[in-house]
């Protein structure tokens, strides 16, 4: 039985309400609309059969599948909600309050059973910062940061601490994906002169001083983001740090570390200098991409060595997305960028489509791994609202626009478990689509005055470097025009005619002895009789010499700056203007 299309959850101005994914986009049955703008949160389950939303006066749960209500929770200030892996829990969270007189406040944060509706346990959290419980995707360990150590629960029985995790001042954890053996990534920021650290543990080993499986300091860290790979065998942290002491980033510093559960850790060497906006991990958990550096942002794909991969050279990003099967990878620039995309078939690293978002502020990929979602939301652009759907061939599928005195808060994909849709071949030809294509508006720059009767240089801010397989290779020059070809067609031909006719001379007339005694070197300084023309000669065998040098570096494999391929592409153009100033031409 085919897998049905996943749902689009829409909330906004208009209200709350479903639409049937690709290919009919009509508003969907399964959810009737809830108008109003009362609503502020909903979220889906793991496997997305259950649907729970607030609409400012209840928590609701619906069964997707048979459309059924199946709880109703008295919880109007509910801001927050999320599902058990398997469906068997329900926690929400609303923002912890105390009474005047500074008694403490009650439980704000509830964990409801899905079948019963019964609070199995409430618990006092009073940040929204990791508010939620970390269970494994099996259920078996749930865990909490409390007062800096780590609380495990088993079996979902909360009245019960299983394990603890001591350490002083933990700021994170994240437990890890997949089946036994479970493994936590804790965090511990450095105090007075003492490094930050991270360490990975295997529960529920965690006594004694050789108990981590791996550590991980450094001193540049003011808050990490740990990501796990899907298999559980390595973690990546981005460590940031608020300021830039150099003064050379506003966004502060950020470094990126590797750390494998076998005790393997290191400094993700980055090329380029600067922030770094995204890391993600393949599903294959084999490698992951960075997108890093000073505007135009590098990207790159690390493996397990932390050696890279591919390098997709620079260009206006700064976010990466793999597709749910990892044989796609989407470059984006979103935000403050255009919304241009760059989609890539990364097992043959080509390139499929380069399409543009404009003004997108969301996302994501659809289930299927074929169709892309992308969405301007408020708050963070109140003006041209509204939602995309994209075939990852780069053509418009579906589009909305939110009426101009409205607002779109949030758009999402309905889940689904990994395995469900399985993975299709690649295609390249852009699918046909019934929505018309819009060309973006390109901004022409601004000029001044002075200048404007005049042509256009093409003179551009960034020179964009281009992805590692298009780069031209050392000593392989761009292949030449038909007119250049012709045009050396006959320097060779005038060159072949001016030697045979100097041969001939010097077959007629035997060399006196006197111009026999005439010393090499001279004769070669002034070999044309014009000082200018020989000093010309000079400097391009000077050039010739630097390009061969070059060369050189390129086959030890150095890595060449754009300005010296250039140099090494003028080879040909050099050693024509030198044999035309030679034979006199």
């Amino acid at each position: 039985m085919a897998p049905s299309t996943p749902l689009l959850t829409v909330r906004g101005s208009e209200g709350l309400y479903m639409v049937n994914g690709p290919p009919h986009f009509t508003e969907s049955t399964v959810f009737p609309r809830e108008s109003g703008k009362s609503c502020k949160i909903y979220t889906f389950s793991k496997d997305g059969t259950l649907f729970a939303w607030g609409n400012g006066e209840k928590v609701n749960i619906i069964n997707i599948t048979n459309k059924r209500l199946l709880h109703s929770f008295d919880l109007p200030k509910t801001v927050c909600l999320e599902f058990s892996p398997k469906n068997t829990l329900l926690a929400t969270w609303q923002p912890y309050t105390t009474s005047k007189d500074g008694t403490a406040g009650i439980p704000n944060l509830q964990l409801y059973d899905v079948k019963t509706g019964t609070c199995l346990k409430s618990f006092i959290q009073k940040k929204t910062q990791n508010w939620c419980p970390s269970w494994s995707e099996d259920e078996i360990i749930c865990a909490r940061n409390v007062n800096n150590e780590v609380h495990f629960f088993e079996n979902n029985n909360f009245n019960t601490i299983a394990n603890k995790l001591h350490l002083q001042k933990i700021n994170d954890f994240v437990v890890s994906p997949g089946p036994q053996p479970y493994k936590v990534a804790v965090y511990v920021p450095g105090s007075k002169g003492a490094p930050s650290f991270v360490r990975l543990y295997q529960y529920p080993n965690f006594g004694g001083p050789h108990a981590a499986l791996a550590n991980k300091s450094f001193f540049k860290a003011d808050k990490v983001t740990m990501l796990w790979n899907k298999k559980a065998t390595a973690v990546l942290v981005i460590a940031s740090t608020e300021v830039d002491k150099t003064g050379a980033s506003y966004y502060g510093e950020q470094t990126l570390h590797y750390i494998a559960t076998n005790g393997e850790s290191a400094v993700v060497q980055l090329p380029k200098n600067g922030p770094i906006y995204d890391v993600v991990w393949n599903s294959s958990s084999t490698e992951f991409c960075a997108v890093y550096g000073f505007m135009p942002a590098k990207a790159t794909i690390f493996n397990l060595k932390c050696d890279p991969v591919f390098d997709f050279g620079t260009g206006p990003r700064n976010a990466a997305y793999y597709s749910p099967h990892g044989h796609i990878l989407v470059l984006a620039g979103f935000g403050n960028l255009r919304g241009q995309m760059e989609v890539w078939d990364v097992k043959n690293y080509k390139l499929i489509s380069k399409p543009v978002a404009c003004d997108s502020t969301y996302f994501a990929w659809c289930p299927d791994g074929e169709h892309i979602l992308t969405a301007t939301c408020a708050p963070r652009l109140r003006v041209n609202n509204g939602y995309k759907i994209w075939h990852y061939t780069g053509s418009v599928l579906h589009k909305y626009d939110v009426p101009s005195n409205g607002e779109l808060w949030q758009v999402s994909w309905q889940p689904f478990l990994d395995g469900v849709f399985p993975a299709k071949t690649i295609t390249y030809q852009a699918v046909p689509s019934e929505v018309p294509s819009e060309e973006p508006k390109v901004a022409t720059a601004y000029r001044p005055p002075a200048l404007r009767n005049k042509p256009a240089s093409n003179s551009k801010l960034h020179e964009e470097e281009p992805p590692q397989n298009m780069k031209p290779q050392p000593g392989h020059d761009k292949p030449l025009s038909k007119t250049a070809l012709k045009n050396q067609r006959k320097h060779e031909a005038k060159k072949a005619a001016k030697q045979e006719a100097r041969s001939d001379k010097t077959a007629d007339v035997a060399p006196t002895p006197a111009a026999q005694s005439v010393p090499q070197n001279a004769a070669s300084r002034s070999a044309s009789g014009d000082p200018e023309v020989d000093k010309k000669i000079k400097n391009l065998k000077k050039k010739l010499k630097a390009i061969e040098q070059l060369k050189e570096q390129a086959a030890a494999g150095k890595q060449l700056e754009k300005n010296q391929l250039e140099k090494i592409q003028k080879e040909t153009a050099i050693l024509q203007e030198l044999e035309d100033l030679e034979l006199g031409i």
